[in-house]
């Protein structure tokens, strides 16, 4: 039996892309096979718009991305803005002081670009272990010389605000003192991250935002995700489908279960019980 669906939300890292970071031609055709159909097919991730691959962006079937966890939403055709639920300044100065207690690498996100600090870039291998998210982060961060500098620069509100920390403890430890501040919304990714943004954002709340937008009731939304990050989609759209290398919780929240991201489980999935 086939799942009716008109719009396809899809987390990138863990779950779309390999963990070589590919996307493979199979997941292309299955993705340009979905969106002949009439399906809205997007990315769906906690990275700012400046992280999703180009490769990716760039193919025409692609009209929108959920960026920052649900922070922004834009459409990337023309780069509009369609929904964003922001850090105020204020709350963020608090945030950035609580990675500072820490030895951490800490990040900005605005208008969809990603600032970074080049002495703790130098160090990168200190807060990030695998290769490829190295290479990607490399990749696609503005530096700065100093993070609290441009922040105060900037002065307004942003997309979200990371810290990357060298041990689960320290991880640990700064949320435990980032409970204290209100208005906000504290969730992670990866082994040592803490990914902090508004109060009541996350990537299902903007896909259902963006579903209205385009007449699409949430019922007719379905996410792919992995990683806690991911899990509150899961469970606010209409069909929540979990990678099988995802963690408990996801795979608990989820009507469906996927294969690996590296077996091309979302391609697979979609392919097997969404395309007619």
């Amino acid at each position: 039996m086939k799942i009716k669906v008109k719009m396809i939300g899809m987390d990138l890292d863990g779950t779309l892309l390999t963990t070589k970071k590919e996307l493979t031609p199979y997941t292309k055709e299955v993705l340009m096979r979905a969106a002949k159909q009439g399906i809205v097919v997007m990315p769906a991730t906690g990275r700012p718009l400046g992280g999703v691959p180009e490769e990716l962006i760039s193919l025409p079937y692609i009209h929108y991305a959920v960026t920052a966890n649900g922070g922004r939403v834009v459409d990337v055709r023309n780069g509009r803005t369609m929904y964003e639920c922001l850090v105020s300044a204020s709350t963020a100065g608090k945030i950035l002081d609580v990675f500072e207690h820490y030895d951490s690498m800490r990040e900005i996100y605005y208008d969809g670009v990603g600032y970074t600090q080049e002495d703790a870039v130098k160090e990168i291998g200190k807060y990030l272990e695998s290769p490829p998210m190295i290479e990607y982060l490399l990749a696609t961060r503005r530096l700065v010389p100093d993070i609290r500098a441009k922040f105060e620069e900037e002065n307004r509100s942003l997309d979200k605000v990371q810290g990357l920390f060298v041990t689960v403890e320290d991880r640990d430890a700064a949320r435990e003192e980032l409970k204290a501040i209100p208005g906000i919304e504290i969730t992670g990714a990866l082994d040592r991250n803490i990914e902090v943004n508004a109060a009541g954002v996350n990537k299902g709340i903007a896909m259902i935002r963006l579903g209205e937008t385009l007449g699409i009731a949430k019922e007719e939304i379905m996410a792919f995700g992995d990683g806690a990050n991911d899990l509150k989609m899961i469970r606010s759209v209409g069909i929540g489908v979990a990678m099988s290398n995802g963690i408990e919780e996801v795979k608990e929240a989820a009507d469906y279960t996927a294969l690996s991201n590296d077996e091309e489980g979302v391609a697979r999935f979609i392919e097997e019980y969404v395309l007619i």
